[in-house]
């Protein structure tokens, strides 16, 4: 005898891919909600499960195309703290990996699991995966942007400097898919992004037209220009992972260097964000990222957070 279908009721997941693609309220309810959350565990142990444990009895699948240190660690935390599990794999070691079309890897986790959370070589694979999920796809990093981290970094510069709206943050160096996150907060939340490149590596332009009206973005090859009165500097690697002109990239990027003397320019309370790792000596000095404007360590726990209110959002609890 044949088991009874299933009756499925189709109900539309919420994707966490973009912050381009969410108004400036839900931004900022999910960052509210990481601040909530993250101020309810002080004195905590890291594995102690949150009091309401939202996530309770819900998996999130997380498959990793590039490696991974601090989005590795923190999404299962952060699963874990809301009361849920994890399973983690890299795509070579599933049928991802050898070929298996990404829509079919949607439809079988789907069935599954509760949640994906992918780290990706392609932004159109995070697409056209959430495309064919019937649950919740996050974001996880592209080569076209990375909304958890720029979460993070906003949620550490609110703990520190307050309100975000009217605030400057300075973006030197490559104008990467980090960057292109930071346009598109700017947006949404209301803050001036200066951002200095050099010509060769500006941000995506149509990155740049997805940053909305509240947020105004300044472009310059002028790291200086980009550093003067700003209350939060930023930079990251010159040579991201897949990058095949390490050389020319050295050499374009040299005069962008976040040194003592270009934190010089910036408000005198400045604060220094890197979303690691970072290569000291090259994009940032030691007395920089070591320094007491830096912020790099609060910066990475608080990817925790600001993912267990991604996932919470995404599973439906942050209106």
């Amino acid at each position: 005898m044949n088991a009874p279908m299933l009756n499925r009721v189709a109900v539309e997941p919420r994707h966490f891919l973009d912050l381009w693609k969410l108004d400036g309220m839900t931004i900022r309810a999910i960052l509210d909600e990481a601040h909530r959350r993250k101020a309810a565990r002080i004195g905590w142990p890291t594995g102690k499960v949150d009091a309401d444990a939202p996530a309770s009895g819900r998996t999130l699948a997380m498959i990793f195309e590039k490696n991974s240190t601090r989005t590795r660690f923190s999404f299962d935390a952060a699963i874990r703290q809301l009361g849920g599990a994890s399973i983690i794999s890299t795509a070579r070691d599933m049928q991802l990996g050898r070929g298996e079309p990404i829509e079919d890897t949607a439809k079988v986790l789907s069935r599954m699991v509760d949640a994906i959370m992918i780290r990706a070589d392609r932004h159109d694979d995070v697409e056209r995966l959430s495309q064919n999920a019937s649950i919740p796809v996050i974001n996880g990093l592209t080569d076209k942007s990375h909304p958890c981290q720029v979460l993070a970094d906003l949620m550490t510069f609110e703990e520190h400097r307050g309100p975000l709206e009217g605030k400057t943050f300075a973006w030197i160096g490559d104008g990467n898919n980090v960057c292109s996150s930071f346009i598109h907060a700017a947006g949404k939340l209301g803050f001036t992004l200066n951002v200095a490149t050099p010509a060769d590596y500006h941000p995506d332009l149509l990155e740049l037209s997805r940053a909305g009206n509240a947020g105004k973005i300044e472009l310059t090859q002028d790291p200086r220009a980009a550093a003067l009165g700003a209350d939060c500097v930023m930079t990251d690697t010159w040579v991201s992972m897949g990058d095949v002109d390490h050389d020319e990239r050295i050499a374009a990027f040299e005069p962008f260097q976040v040194d003592e003397a270009l934190m010089g320019l910036a408000a005198k309370d400045a604060v220094f964000l890197h979303c690691l790792p970072a290569h000291r000596g090259e994009e940032v000095t030691d007395a920089v990222i070591d320094g007491p404007r830096s912020l790099v360590f609060d910066e990475a726990e608080n990817r925790i957070h600001a993912q267990k209110a991604v996932l919470h959002w995404c599973f439906g609890g942050v209106v």
